[in-house]
């Protein structure tokens, strides 16, 4: 884990993380949520639907995001402000997402920073993109 201030950051500067989703990812972030939108957790139902088959809350796509931020790049202690976010793709059971965050903007006055964000999958199809706002650690 890492825990970069401010002035330890650079425009440009990234970092990621890679997780495949599992059905049991699926059924937890359903339980911890109360999100039980049969389009995540009823294969019967959601084969019917626009996407053919079950597929992973937008959210848990964000909490990889998160994750990076928290642990990665600004990471430990950093406060997560605000995240603009465009779900793109579905993410699927199975699929292997690369949660990626950037640095754009750096605002010493304010200690904030803001990063590029994308959960991209093993085909390379940008599943999830936005931007966060982050104030990092003071050291």
């Amino acid at each position: 884990m890492n825990s970069y201030s401010i002035n330890e950051l650079k425009i440009d500067q990234a970092a990621e993380m890679t997780r495949s989703v599992s059905e049991g990812d699926i059924y937890i972030f359903a339980g911890v949520t109360g999100d039980f939108n049969p389009v995540h957790i009823d294969k019967a139902f959601a084969e019917k639907s626009i996407f053919g088959g079950r597929i992973a809350h937008g959210m848990l796509s964000a909490g990889f995001i998160s994750a990076v931020l928290g642990t990665e790049l600004p990471g430990v202690g950093c406060i997560y402000l605000s995240q603009q976010i465009k779900f793109r793709a579905p993410v699927e059971i199975g699929d292997t997402i690369r949660a990626v965050v950037t640095v754009t903007d750096i605002n010493l006055e304010k200690n904030r920073v803001t990063l590029k964000t994308e959960c991209i999958n093993q085909d390379g199809v940008i599943a999830v993109d936005g931007q966060a706002v982050i104030m990092p650690v003071k050291k």
